[in-house]
């Protein structure tokens, strides 16, 4: 029982969306993009709403019904709006910068980690410990943040390595001396 796929989503103005051999393309202000349809699954578009219609009650139809509505609007976001993340890294020593097509992280290691931005994404560092992933796919954005907070992910212990902006990292307490 899909409540995520039932809903209707609104179309932004300056958003049109198509469909063509189970390929959905959305179109907007900021760009294009495209997903494919599950089998099963169909889209009717009426006016300024998209509903996303499955033909059968099987469990996997029912499981992609709601996966794709959410990707529909996710893309809708992206092609008006855009995604954004925000990472900053904490420690001495340590910093972004970025050359070129490639963001330079120093994280503690005896060599600087080299990064090539895919396409698609545009990356900024505000300082040298901040950093913002922009882009209008929402997968790209937060696969590549994900990459770049795994070149050195928060310790427990002082808090040091990259971390989101919003993200809580739990501190232990060390050892204590006897």
């Amino acid at each position: 029982m899909s409540r995520i796929g039932n809903r209707k989503l609104v179309i932004p103005e300056g958003v049109t969306i198509t469909e063509e051999n189970n390929v959905v393309t959305v179109k907007g202000p900021k760009g294009e993009l495209t997903t494919n349809l599950a089998e099963n699954i169909t889209i009717k578009v009426e006016g300024n709403t998209l509903e996303v219609l499955r033909s059968n009650d099987n469990t996997n139809t029912k499981t992609m019904h709601g996966t794709i509505n959410a990707l529909i609007n996710n893309m809708m976001t992206g092609v008006t709006k855009g995604f954004e993340k925000g990472l900053e890294i904490i420690g001495v020593g340590y910093r972004f910068q970025l050359k070129g097509n490639v963001l330079v992280i120093n994280a503690g290691y005896s060599h600087p980690v080299e990064m090539e931005i895919p396409e698609g994404i545009t990356v900024e560092v505000p300082s040298n410990t901040e950093v913002t992933v922009k882009g209008i796919d929402k997968v790209l954005v937060g696969e590549f943040a994900a990459n770049v907070r795994k070149v050195r992910q928060p310790e427990p212990y002082k808090g040091k390595g990259i971390r989101y902006k919003d993200e809580h990292v739990r501190r232990k307490e060390g050892k204590k001396a006897a």
